[in-house]
């Protein structure tokens, strides 16, 4: 089956502007009678609740968290991607436009990636007034940096906490709304199953975390903003409570989830460090950009290191190998994420990891507190200054700029960056599969919206760094608010949608029931053991790298496990009451299941591509090799119980940009 896009009509660089000026409106006094539920309060769900909730419509927003602002939004670090072209350095939105389709290898939709590279430019402007303290040049004006996969500087940036300041802005606008009565709060509420009418969108069962209780709400539409489902693999980048639950739920009603296993693993992750771990630490990409990667040329020199013989800062230049300089001298160290990780494993597979476990690479500041601290010698005056001089200098303007990452990195390792490489390794971090949505990001499923992470539209098998916060604020911001309108305008004579409806019942009894079903195995094992194990079969089977025989083998893995969960998981308590231990057994039945899904549409995959790795197809020198004649499609996978799940086609063609294997040498 074909999926439509509705891509609208025309010239690529004037199509949402068209679309914009002739898609269906619904009038101020319409809205008001109007009700949209909107699931997560991120960047995409916060922005999108406030601005519906600006607009008139009234909006019943959610989260799990006892507080909006505690969205996993709040732990992005390096920046934010607009094509302002602030650097007079041949920036343009043409230019981002066509850095993210080639750093998603050719994967993604080109009409929403030129959409997405427009409104970034408006996204800046809309956060500078709400206050948002991006880093400034010494004349004042808003600063940016590089990232990995772009020879232009477009990041906007505050330190790197830059996923804070602008959560908080968003959380700014919806607490205003929320203020007004536009916008009905619902703190500590996870939303466990979504209601259909008629084929239409129309409420949710949400779990009140505090009290246990199941309660229904209603709505003209849905908008799902829940962010992606890395935690699937146990150990990433994460917060150890983001999961897929609610948009699974979506699939398990027949929503269609798209490019499953294109996963992000992020290259410059603090290593693994003991089996008692529960989630992964990220140090910014932002940090390439003055870092430099590195591993000892010789094994003698990696024993040494590893041993303690030999302290790295005291490894001579030539004796260091430099590998993504060498490798990919046009990028260097600001190669896209899945190069650089793949870069990392292959050192590492080589014996060149610099800990005791084998499993890191160096990433070194030395060169550039050097090259600073001369800079800033010069700027003041200083005649002959000394190398404890320069050292010092150089330290203040790198802890300017990344202190607050250094200040992490050192608590948690005991390590003082300024004086000794960072050990990275690369991790699982964000998830380019998601919901399958058309360019009004609608769903299959009728009125049902997803936003941000959780939907697949932007970054094709690879996102480039500092695109997903820009994603999730012109979802939220600058799309959905306008796209919307092209379902609720159809909704207009219907009255508010009752949840007394068999829907509703139907959909609460399903939900009450597979709690009570969780809570009642009590089985030996707990819900942690399963999800460390179900990780471990993920990241073996299914992480940087995957072929045939073992994607084969690790679904029959999963599929044991989740016979064997459902027989001996054991979750202590009651399901009407707060239970922490029931909410993650919850999400980890769904992580099983989307797991399984991830494998299957891997096998499925016959080529490498982006955070898609298959060692069957790669080129000589060990770089993806994409099968453009078979595999240029969105594969969206609808969920069949008990039974295969059922692949739908949406083919992509590229008329803007030409079709290349991707070169960053």
């Amino acid at each position: 089956m074909s999926l439509h896009s509705k891509v609208p009509p025309g010239e690529l660089a004037e199509k949402w502007t068209n679309y914009r000026s002739s898609m269906p409106l619904v009038a101020p006094n319409n809205k008001r009678r109007l009700e949209v539920i909107v699931v997560g309060t991120g960047l995409a769900g916060a922005s999108a609740a406030a601005s519906l909730g600006e607009l008139g419509y009234q909006v019943k927003c959610f989260t799990f968290h006892d507080s909006p602002r505690r969205a996993h939004s709040i732990a992005a670090q390096g920046g934010i991607n607009a094509a302002k072209n602030y650097q007079n350095d041949g920036d343009s939105v043409y230019r981002l436009f066509y850095d993210t389709i080639k750093g998603g290898d050719y994967r993604s939709r080109e009409a929403n990636v030129h959409r997405l590279a427009e409104v970034s430019t408006d996204i800046i402007d809309q956060c500078v007034a709400q206050g948002v303290p991006f880093a400034r040049e010494y004349g004042g004006l808003l600063a940016n940096r590089s990232f990995g996969g772009v020879q232009v500087s477009r990041t906007f940036y505050a330190r790197g906490q830059t996923g804070q300041q602008l959560l908080i802005g968003a959380y700014q606008a919806l607490s205003r709304q929320i203020n007004s009565g536009a916008v009905s709060m619902y703190n500590r509420h996870e939303m466990l199953d979504l209601v259909v009418v008629d084929g239409k969108a129309r409420g949710i069962i949400a779990r009140n975390l505090l009290t246990g209780k199941l309660e229904r709400f209603a709505a003209h539409c849905v908008v799902l903003a829940t962010g992606g489902y890395g935690n699937v693999y146990y150990l990433s980048t994460n917060a150890m409570c983001c999961n897929v639950t609610s948009a699974w739920r979506a699939v398990k009603r027949g929503a269609y989830m798209a490019n499953p296993c294109f996963t992000q693993i992020h290259p410059t992750c603090i290593p693994v460090s003991g089996d008692y771990q529960s989630k992964l630490t990220l140090m910014s990409e932002s940090l390439r950009n003055d870092g430099r990667v590195w591993v000892p040329k010789e094994k003698e020199d990696v024993d040494a290191i590893r041993n303690g013989n030999t302290r790295p800062e005291d490894l001579p230049e030539e004796k260091r190998d430099y590998y993504l300089e060498r490798r990919y001298p046009a990028f260097g160290n600001l190669v896209p994420r899945d190069v650089a990780s793949r870069a990392a494993k292959q050192a590492c597979d080589e014996g060149k990891g610099v800990n005791q476990s084998g499993l890191a690479v160096f990433l070194d500041f030395a060169d550039a507190i050097e090259r600073y601290g001369r800079s800033e010698a010069k700027s003041q005056g200083l005649e002959n200054p000394n190398n404890s001089d320069i050292t010092k200098l150089g330290e203040g303007v790198v802890e300017a700029k990344y202190g607050n990452l250094f200040e992490m990195y050192e608590k948690i390792t005991g390590d003082n960056p300024y004086k000794t490489p960072m050990m990275i390794y690369p991790a699982v971090h964000y998830t380019m599969g998601g919901l399958w949505v058309d360019y009004n990001l609608e769903s299959n499923l009728p009125g049902l919206f997803v936003l941000g992470e959780a939907n697949y539209s932007d970054h094709g098998a690879n996102r480039l760094g500092a695109s997903a916060l820009m994603q999730g604020l012109a979802d939220g911001y600058f799309v959905v608010p306008y796209t919307i309108g092209t379902f609720l305008s159809d909704e207009i004579r219907n009255p508010a949608i009752s949840t007394d409806q068999r829907a509703f019942e139907e959909a609460e009894q399903a939900t009450r029931d597979r709690l009570n079903k969780l809570i009642s195995v009590k089985g030996n094992q707990t819900v942690e053991a399963f999800h460390r194990r179900l990780g471990l079969i993920m990241w073996e089977y299914c992480g940087m790298s995957r072929n045939a025989d073992g994607l084969r083998k690790g679904q029959k893995m999963i599929q044991e496990l989740r016979e064997e969960y459902w027989n001996d998981v054991l979750v202590p308590g009651n399901a009407d009451e707060f239970n922490p231990e029931l909410e993650k057994a919850v999400r980890v039945a769904d992580f099983m299941e989307m797991g399984e899904m991830m494998m299957e549409d891997a096998l499925n995959r016959d080529e490498s591509c982006g955070g898609h790795f298959r060692e069957e197809y790669q080129t000589p020198e060990g770089e993806a090799l994409r099968r453009d004649d078979e595999f240029t499609y969105v594969a969206a996978w609808e969920w069949v119980e008990n039974a295969d799940s059922v692949l739908h086609k949406e083919e992509l063609t590229f008329e803007n940009v030409e079709l290349k294997t991707r070169s960053y040498k």
